[in-house]
């Protein structure tokens, strides 16, 4: 029987969605100036990885919800004539992703869930296991490199392999607004770890 004190798994799936609601709240709340100045200030931080720099083949996502928006990454890396990927729903009932491959010519159409994406089947598909580099957004996360997701587990299914090589390609690196720490995040065994978390004002390394 659990002690009083310690946490159950559904006071920490409550927990989670509580936070989820008021971070997201949070980041839907900065303006658009603020937005826009937090990804010009993510992508200088994010210029001064050597990870970053070295990849050729770089995973990032279109902006939803208020998460930071890495547009400005996207051409910063076309100009470098670096390979970019979106996220897109694998058909069927998978929670895997694809990642397709994204210019500025790319079509988009919004998915099942209202997000934009790719037509898998116009352009190049490339295996998650080769990606150098994926930028995922995040919903929360903390000093330790805990984070919150939507709650969905499509990343987590994806790169369930990282868990056997957690310091390899491809270097997963969270994207948020600094708003978005909190104190302290529980925690599951299926939880990717990452490489690192990047924000407006820094990048944190997190030791896997």
């Amino acid at each position: 029987m659990a002690d009083a004190l310690t946490p159950t798994a559904a006071d920490q799936r409550d927990y989670k969605q509580q936070l989820r609601h008021e971070l997201r709240a949070s980041r839907r709340a900065l303006t658009p100036a603020q937005q826009q100045h937090a990804a010009l200030l993510l992508l200088r931080h994010l210029m001064k990885l050597p990870q970053f720099m070295r990849a050729h083949h770089i995973a990032l996502y279109i902006a939803n919800d208020g998460e930071i928006d890495p547009s400005v990454i996207a051409q910063q890396l076309w100009k470098m004539e670096k390979h970019t990927y979106l996220p897109t729903l694998r058909p069927g009932k998978s929670k895997e992703l694809w990642f397709v491959e994204f210019t500025a010519n790319t079509l988009l159409s919004p998915n099942r869930y209202g997000i934009a994406e790719p037509d898998h089947r116009r352009e190049h598909r490339l295996p998650a296991n080769l990606l150098d580099v994926v930028l995922m957004p995040l919903v929360g996360f903390d000093s330790r490199g805990a984070r919150l997701g939507m709650g969905g587990g499509f990343y987590d299914t994806t790169f369930a392999f990282k868990h056997k090589k957690p310091a390899g390609k491809p270097y997963l690196i969270g994207l948020a607004h600094s708003c978005q720490q909190v104190d302290a995040l529980p925690t599951d065994s299926w939880d990717i770890p990452l490489f690192a978390i990047a924000t407006e004002t820094g990048v944190l390394a997190i030791d896997t």
